[in-house]
C-alpha cells in the first residue's frame, strides 16, 4: 500500500502540534488490496495482527493510528492513536475496549487487541504507522482488516404465551429476531412443522404466520424457532378457546420439616378471568383435612404452617372459571420429622416353642435407620443373644420362643432427624398357640358336580382366647360364591368346577398365634389345567421350550399339547402339535433370526381343550435379514430318496467339525445353487443349512447359512493335569457369549490340527477330561466357540505332556503282567491237584475190581465174561497202583 508522508519542513511545523493534528498531516491512499477477514463471535475478543517495517530495518520513532471506514459516507473514524510517550488516545465507543499488544507477544509491534466485541464493530479498519523522518515518496506501513461480528439470534418481537379465540376467528403470530448472520424463522405446532393449508400461511420471510377462520384442530402449542450458525432460541405461544381457565404455573414437589411453613404456587389464567382454585390433599379438601392451618390466596397459591408429620401426601389444584372442564395439577409434599414411636400396646404374646414377634409400631421420614431396644430397663442385643432378630420395620423377631422370652420391652427408634423418644414398656407374655383338634385330609379328590366338606377345628391353650377358623385358597382367588357354606370350622363347596381345583387353608387365630393347615382338592372329569413354568431357548433359526404340565382331568385321562406362536405384532397365530404326544418340550424351527416371537402351550385330554398357558416372548439369536434374498432351490420332501451324487458335501468349516444344523447328510446342497451370486461382507449364498426338528429331520424351507456374527474368542485355555488324566478348561468369551452353540477343542503335536472331541461340547460347559495323552510328547491345543455360521478361536496353548506318564503306564503293564502269571501260576497247581485227584480215585477203583479178580481165582471161581489175566502182570499194575497211592 502506498501512503503520503511529511516532509522536514512539515515535521518542524508538526512538532508543536497536537498529536491529533498531527496524524493529519498523512493522507493515506485507500485500498483493500490483501485485506485480512476476522471473524468473531459477540463478546469475544480479537487481535488486529500489523507489523511495523521500519526503514533499512533501523528503529525510528512512529506514530501508530488506527482507523474504521464508516459504512456508507466513507467517514475514516479514529479508533486508537499511540506515539511514544503520549497518552493514548480511543474512540468514546471504544474506550477500555482497545489496547496495544505486549511487546514481547508473537504480534507485530502496531498490533491492536480488541475486546467484548459488539454487533457495530463490525466492519474495515486500516493500520497505519507513520515514520516522522521518513522521505515523503515512500510508502506507508500498514494494512486493511475486515472485521464480521457473528451473534446468536434474539427476539425482538414475540406473539404473547397464551392467545384466547374464538372458534372462526384469525389471528396472527408475529416474530421477529436479531443476529449474524441474519437467522432464519421455523414455525412448529406442537413438536411438529406446521402444515401450510388453506387457512395456515407463513409470510413476510417467515416472521408471521397467520391463521384465519380458526378450528378446533388448530388449537395448541405454536413454537417459533429462530436460529442461525451461532444458535437457536424458541418461543412458544399456547392458542386456546377463550372461556377455560389454564394453569400457567403448576405446583412442585417439596420437602420441608416438621414444623415449617410450605406454599404451593398454582398460577391460572382465564378468559373471562374470574377463576376459582380449590385446593385438595389426598382428593378431600384442605380446609377439611388440615382445618385452620391452610390459606388459599387470591392469586391461587396454597400456604400451610406449620407443617406436620401427617400432612404429607399428594396435594391438587383445581381451576376453573365456570366454562368448560376444570383444568388440575399436582405435587408432593413430604414432611420429614425425627422416628417416632406411633402405638405402645400394654401386652404382647409369644407363642411357646413356635416364632413370634413383638412389634414397635414407629413412623419416620427419612425412613427408619435402626431401633435400640431395652428389657427389664436393661440394654438388649440381639445381635449377640440366640433366636432373637432385628428386623427390617424394627421390631424382634423370635425364631424359636422359650419361657426366658418374657418381659418388659420397650423401643427406641432412629433415622436421619433424630429420635422422638422411645415406647412406653410392653408386657411380653409367653403361652401356648392354639392347636387343632380335627384337620382335613391332604388331599380330596371329586367328580365334577360332587359336594365336598372339609372339617377342620381348633382348641386354645390355657389363659388364652378361644381361636376364630376362617377359611382361604392359597393362591389368594376369592372362595366361589354361593357354593360354599362355611359352618364353624367346616367348608361344604356344592357343584364342584374346574377352577375349584386348588389348595386351601384352615387358618385359626387368636392373640397369641396363627397355625394353619392345609388340604388339596382335585377335582376329576375335567378339561386340562393350564400349563405353567413356560421357558424357551433361542437360537438363531429356533427356539426350544420347555414346561410344566397342568392337571390332565384326573388319572383316567392324558393330555396332549399344542404350541400356538406368533410373530410379535402379527395378528394371527400358528398351531403346530407337540411330538412325540405328552412331551413337554419341543423346538420350533425355520424361525426368522433377530425376531421377537410370542408362544403359549395348550393342554387337550379326551374332553377337550383345557387352558392356555401364559404367554412369554422370545427373541431369536443374530439380525434380521434385510431385503429380499435370493431364491434357493428347495431340496425334495424326503431327501434320504435322493442318491448321494445328488447332493454336494458342503465342506467342514475352520473349526474342523460338522458344520452347525445337523449333520453332514443334513448339510448337502443342491449343485444348480453354486451359481448363486455372492454379495461382498454380507451374506455366503453358497451353503444352505437345513435346520432340523425335534424328529431329527430337515425343515423345510432351507436356511441361508450367513458368515456372521462371530461369538467373542474363548478366554484363559489352561491344561491340568490330574489322576485320571488331563483336564482342558476356558473361560466364555466376554463379547458377543450368547451367539455360541457349542465348543470344539483342537489340538496337534506337528504341522496338522485335529479334532480332539467326539461330540460337540455345549455351551454351558467350559471344561473337557482327556486321558489318552501319550507322555513325552507336546501338544498345542487350542478351544475354538462356534455360532450357527461362524467360529472365533482362542488363543494357542502348548503343553508338554510329562515322561513320566510313559513311565507310569508301562510300570502299569509289568505289573499287570506280574500278577497275572502269578494266578496263571496258581490256576495251573491247582488244576494239577484236581487232576491228580480224580485219577487217583479212577486207579484206586481198578485196584478194587483186580484184587477181587484175584481172590475169585484163588478160590477156583472165575465171574463170568471176565477173561484169565496173568498173575504176574497183575501183581505188576497192582504195584504200580500201591505206589502210587
Amino acid at each position: 500500500m502506498g501512503m503520503r508522508v511529511v516532509t522536514c519542513r512539515q515535521l518542524l511545523t508538526v512538532a508543536f502540534l497536537p498529536l491529533s493534528l498531527l496524524l493529519n498531516v498523512v493522507v493515506p491512499a485507500l485500498s483493500f488490496q490483501d485485506a485480512q477477514h476476522i471473524t468473531a463471535i459477540l463478546g469475544e475478543s480479537v487481535v488486529f495482527n500489523c507489523n511495523v517495517d521500519f526503514p533499512e530495518d533501523h528503529p525510528v520513532p512512529y506514530v501508530l493510528q488506527w482507523e474504521k471506514k464508516v459504512g456508507g459516507t466513507g467517514e475514516d473514524i479514529p479508533v486508537y492513536i499511540w506515539y511514544e510517550n503520549y497518552p493514548t488516545h480511543a474512540a468514546e465507543e471504544y474506550k477500555g475496549r482497545v489496547s496495544g499488544v505486549n511487546p514481547e507477544s508473537s504480534y507485530g509491534q502496531a498490533s491492536l487487541n480488541l475486546t467484548n466485541i459488539r454487533e457495530t464493530d463490525q466492519g474495515w479498519y486500516e493500520c497505519k504507522v507513520v515514520f516522522l523522518n521518513r522521505a515523503p515518496n515512500q510508502n506507508k506501513n500498514g494494512t486493511w482488516f475486515h472485521l464480521d461480528v457473528h451473534a446468536p439470534p434474539r427476539f425482538s418481537v414475540t406473539p404473547e404465551d397464551v392467545i384466547y379465540v374464538n372458534l372462526g376467528d384469525a389471528i396472527i403470530l408475529n416474530c421477529q429476531a436479531e443476529g449474524t448472520p441474519a437467522p432464519e424463522i421455523l414455525w412448529y405446532r406442537d413438536a411438529n412443522p406446521v402444515d401450510i393449508s388453506a387457512t395456515i400461511g407463513i409470510f413476510n420471510d417467515g416472521t408471521e404466520l397467520r391463521i384465519s377462520n380458526i378450528r378446533h384442530e388448530d388449537i395448541g402449542d405454536y413454537t417459533c424457532i429462530a436460529r442461525n450458525g451461532e444458535g437457536q432460541i424458541s418461543h412458544t405461544a399456547r392458542v386456546i378457546i377463550a372461556g377455560g381457565a389454564v394453569i400457567m404455573v403448576p405446583p412442585t414437589n417439596q420437602t420441608k420439616l416438621e414444623g415449617e411453613r410450605v406454599e404451593f404456587t398454582c398460577e391460572a389464567k382465564a378468559m373471562p378471568g374470574n377463576v376459582t382454585v380449590r385446593w385438595f390433599r389426598e382428593g378431600a379438601p384442605v380446609q377439611e383435612a388440615l382445618e385452620k392451618r391452610v390459606d388459599i390466596r387470591r392469586d391461587g397459591s396454597l400456604i400451610v404452617n406449620p407443617v406436620s408429620a401427617d400432612d404429607s401426601g399428594l396435594y391438587l389444584c383445581e381451576v376453573t372459571n365456570g366454562i368448560g372442564e376444570p383444568q388440575s395439577a399436582s405435587a408432593y409434599l413430604s414432611v420429614e420429622y425425627p422416628a417416632k414411636v406411633t402405638f405402645t400396646p400394654t401386652v404382647q404374646y409369644l407363642p411357646f416353642r413356635l416364632g413370634g414377634v413383638v412389634q414397635c409400631y414407629i413412623k419416620a421420614n427419612p425412613p427408619l435407620q435402626y431401633v435400640t431396644w431395652t428389657k427389664e430397663r436393661r440394654l438388649l442385643e440381639p445381635y449377640q443373644t440366640k433366636d432373637i432378630v432385628i428386623m427390617n420395620n424394627g421390631s424382634l423377631l423370635f425364631t424359636r420362643v422359650n419361657e426366658n422370652h418374657g418381659g418388659r420391652y420397650s423401643c427406641t427408634p432412629y433415622n436421619a432427624q433424630g429420635t422422638q423418644g422411645s415406647s412406653g414398656p410392653m408386657e411380653v407374655l409367653v403361652r401356648k398357640p392354639p392347636f387343632f383338634t380335627i384337620e382335613p385330609e391332604a388331599l380330596y379328590q371329586r367328580k365334577m358336580g360332587d359336594t365336598v366338606e372339609m372339617p377342620c377345628e381348633a382348641q386354645e391353650a390355657e389363659d388364652t382366647q378361644k381361636p376364630k377358623i376362617t377359611w382361604h385358597r392359597r393362591d389368594g382367588s376369592p372362595l366361589p360364591k354361593g357354593r360354599v357354606h362355611i359352618a364353624g370350622g367346616n367348608i361344604t363347596i356344592e357343584n364342584l368346577r374346574r377352577t375349584d381345583f386348588g389348595y386351601y387353608q384352615c387358618v385359626a387365630s387368636n392373640e397369641v398365634a396363627t397355625i394353619v393347615t392345609t388340604t388339596q382338592l382335585v377335582v376329576e372329569g375335567t378339561q386340562p389345567h393350564a400349563p405353567y413354568n413356560l421357558s424357551g431357548n433361542a437360537s438363531e433359526f429356533a427356539v426350544t421350550l420347555t414346561w410344566l404340565p397342568g392337571y390332565s382331568g384326573g388319572p383316567d385321562y392324558k393330555q396332549d399339547y399344542t404350541i400356538w406362536y406368533r410373530e410379535a405384532n402379527v395378528a394371527n397365530w400358528s398351531q403346530i402339535p407337540v411330538t412325540p404326544p405328552g412331551s413337554t418340550q419341543v423346538t420350533i424351527n425355520h424361525l426368522t433370526p433377530g425376531t421377537k416371537y410370542e408362544f403359549q402351550v395348550i393342554g387337550k385330554n379326551a374332553l377337550g381343550d383345557g387352558m392356555l398357558s401364559k404367554v412369554i416372548e422370545v427373541r431369536t439369536l443374530g439380525s434380521k435379514p434385510a431385503g429380499k434374498q435370493p431364491d434357493v432351490v428347495r431340496p425334495p420332501p424326503n431327501p434320504s430318496e435322493k442318491s448321494e451324487k445328488d447332493f454336494e458335501h458342503s465342506p467342514d468349516d475352520a473349526a474342523g467339525g460338522p458344520a452347525p444344523g445337523g449333520d453332514r447328510r443334513d448339510r448337502r446342497r443342491s449343485g444348480r445353487n453354486r451359481s448363486v451370486p455372492k454379495p461382498k461382507d454380507v451374506i455366503d449364498f453358497s451353503v444352505v443349512v437345513f435346520p432340523t426338528d425335534s424328529a431329527g429331520l430337515p425343515a423345510i424351507p432351507p436356511i441361508l447359512r450367513p458368515r456372521g456374527p462371530k461369538p467373542g474368542p474363548p478366554r484363559n485355555l489352561t491344561v491340568t493335569e490330574y489322576p485320571n488324566g488331563f483336564l482342558i478348561s476356558w473361560q466364555a468369551p466376554v463379547e458377543k457369549a450368547n451367539l455360541v452353540q457349542y465348543y470344539t477343542i483342537k489340538y496337534r503335536t506337528d504341522a496338522q490340527w485335529k479334532t480332539l472331541n467326539k461330540q460337540q461340547i455345549r455351551s454351558e460347559e467350559t471344561s473337557f477330561l482327556v486321558k489318552n495323552l501319550v507322555g513325552g510328547r507336546t501338544y498345542h491345543f487350542r478351544v475354538l466357540a462356534n455360532s450357527v455360521s461362524s467360529y472365533e478361536a482362542s488363543d494357542e496353548v502348548k503343553f508338554p505332556v510329562p515322561a513320566r506318564v510313559k513311565h507310569k503306564a508301562i510300570t502299569a503293564g509289568v505289573v499287570g503282567g506280574i500278577l497275572f502269571f502269578i494266578v496263571a501260576i496258581i490256576l495251573s497247581v491247582c488244576a494239577v491237584k484236581i487232576c491228580n485227584k480224580r485219577k487217583r480215585r479212577k486207579q484206586e477203583k481198578a485196584y478194587n475190581m483186580v484184587a477181587c479178580r484175584i481172590t475169585d481165582s484163588r478160590n477156583g471161581g472165575q465171574p463170568p465174561g471176565v477173561s484169565q489175566v496173568p498173575l504176574k502182570k497183575r501183581k505188576k499194575e497192582t504195584d504200580k497202583a500201591e505206589y502210587q497211592v
